[in-house]
C-alpha cells in the first residue's frame, strides 16, 4: 500500500481549493503585498511605519478613536475583557457557549486574568434577547460574536443585536464585538462596519481569516481602553520587535478583499442552491447569510475522509482533511467557507466535487 502523505504536504500539492483563498505561499504573500502597497515601511516595537498606516485604516473603518495591532486574536480578546472588567468592577462576563474564549483558548481569561465567565444561551441557535433576560446579575461584559462560525456563520437580525446591545447598556454592562469575520457579515446587515461597531465599545477584527492575511488583528476602541491594551500587549510578551510582516500582510488583505464580501456571500448563496439538491446535503443556515455555512452529510467519516485525501492526491483538489461527527446519527459536519479560491469554480462543479465524495463514503447500510 502507498503510504499516504502527511496532510499538509498533500494540501500543498494542491492546485485547486474548495475553501478560502487556496495556497497561501509565502511567494503569493510577499507578491500580494507588493501589488496592493508597493513599498512597505517598517515599524520598531510596534510603532510607526505600515503597522501604525494599518491602525489609522482599520480605526476609521470601525469609527472608533483608537486602535491598536495585536499578534492573536486570543490576545487581543482577553485584554479587551480586562479592561472592560476593571472599568466596570464586575468580574463576570457573558458569552455564548460556543465563544472562541469558551472552546479554544485553554481558559486563558480565567486564569491569566481572573474573568469569570458565564455561558448564555444554547450551543445549537443564537443567543436572543430572552435568554440574556433569564440572567439576573449585571455584568461587566457582554461578548457577542458576529457571525457566529461554530454554527455556520449565522447572524441576528439587526433589531435582535440592537435590543441586546442595548439591554446589556441599560444594565451598565460594557458591549465587546468578536468581530473576526465583522466584515464578511456586512453585506447581510447593508450597513457599514462603523454602523455595526458603533454598537460596541470594543471591536476585534482578524487580519487572516477572511482578509488572508499572515497573522494578527486589530483591536479598536476608545482612547483610555487602547492606552491600556498597549501596556497588556507588553505583558503578554506581545510587543515584538518588528510587526511589519504581519501589518503588511493583513493591510494588504483588507484593501484587497473587504471590497469583495459581498460577491463571497453571493457565491455562497449559489453553491449552497446547487448543494442542498443532493440528497445527503443540509446546508446550515439555508440560505447562508455570509460566505460561510456548515454542510451536514449523510456520509461515513472515515470512507469520506479518506475520498477527500484521495482526491487531493489523484485530482489535486483540496476540500477538506476530513470531517467531524455531527449530532444527527450517520452524519458528518464540515465548514464551507468562500473565499478567492472558491470563486473559481462555478457551483455546479463545487455540487459534483461534494456529490462525488458523498458517493464514496456511503454509509454502510447493513450496520
Amino acid at each position: 500500500m502507498t503510504p499516504q502523505p502527511d496532510l499538509d504536504e498533500l494540501r500543498a500539492s494542491c492546485t485547486r481549493f474548495l475553501n478560502g483563498h487556496g495556497a497561501r505561499t509565502p511567494k503569493v504573500v510577499l507578491s500580494e503585498i507588493d501589488d496592493v502597497l508597493g513599498e512597505v515601511k517598517i515599524d520598531r516595537y510596534g510603532n510607526g511605519g505600515v503597522v501604525a498606516e494599518l491602525e489609522d485604516e482599520v480605526k476609521a473603518l470601525l469609527g472608533k478613536p483608537a486602535a491598536v495591532f495585536m499578534p492573536s486574536g486570543t490576545m487581543a480578546q482577553q485584554i479587551a475583557l480586562r479592561v472592560h472588567v476593571e472599568r466596570t468592577g464586575r468580574e463576570v462576563v457573558l458569552w455564548h457557549p460556543t465563544c472562541h474564549l469558551q472552546l479554544h483558548e485553554g481558559q486563558g481569561a480565567e486564569r491569566l486574568h481572573h474573568i469569570r465567565p458565564r455561558t448564555v444561551g444554547d450551543a445549537r441557535r443564537l443567543l436572543t434577547i430572552d435568554d440574556l433576560e433569564d440572567v439576573a446579575e449585571y455584568a461587566g461584559v457582554l461578548l457577542l460574536e458576529l457571525p457566529q462560525r461554530e454554527i455556520g456563520g449565522q447572524l441576528p437580525g439587526w433589531g435582535d443585536l440592537v435590543a441586546q446591545t442595548e439591554l446589556a447598556r441599560s444594565h451598565g454592562t460594557a458591549l465587546h464585538l468578536d468581530g473576526a469575520r465583522l466584515l464578511e457579515s456586512l453585506p447581510h446587515y447593508g450597513r457599514s462596519a462603523a454602523e455595526v461597531a458603533e454598537l460596541f465599545d470594543s471591536v476585534y477584527l482578524s487580519l487572516y481569516k477572511g482578509l488572508g492575511g499572515l497573522a494578527g488583528c486589530v483591536l479598536a476602541g476608545d482612547e483610555q481602553l487602547v492606552a491600556e491594551a498597549k501596556e497588556w500587549r507588553l505583558r503578554h510578551g506581545g510587543r515584538l520587535f518588528a510587526m511589519w510582516p504581519y501589518a503588511a500582510a493583513g493591510l494588504a488583505g483588507l484593501r484587497r478583499r473587504a471590497p469583495l464580501m459581498s460577491a463571497y456571500a453571493e457565491h455562497a448563496k449559489a453553491v449552497s442552491a446547487e448543494l442542498v439538491e443532493l440528497d445527503r446535503v443540509s446546508v446550515v443556515p439555508d440560505p447562508p447569510v455570509t460566505n460561510m455555512a456548515h454542510l451536514y452529510l449523510r456520509a461515513d467519516l472515515e470512507r469520506f475522509a479518506s475520498a477527500t485525501r484521495d482526491l487531493a492526491h489523484k485530482e489535486r483538489i483540496w476540500t477538506w482533511g476530513g470531517g467531524v461527527p455531527a449530532d444527527m446519527p450517520s452524519h458528518l459536519v464540515v465548514e464551507m467557507t468562500v473565499g478567492d479560491a472558491t470563486m473559481d469554480l462555478a457551483p455546479a462543479e463545487v455540487r459534483e466535487i461534494i456529490a462525488g465524495l458523498l458517493e464514496r463514503s456511503q454509509p454502510d447500510q447493513t450496520a
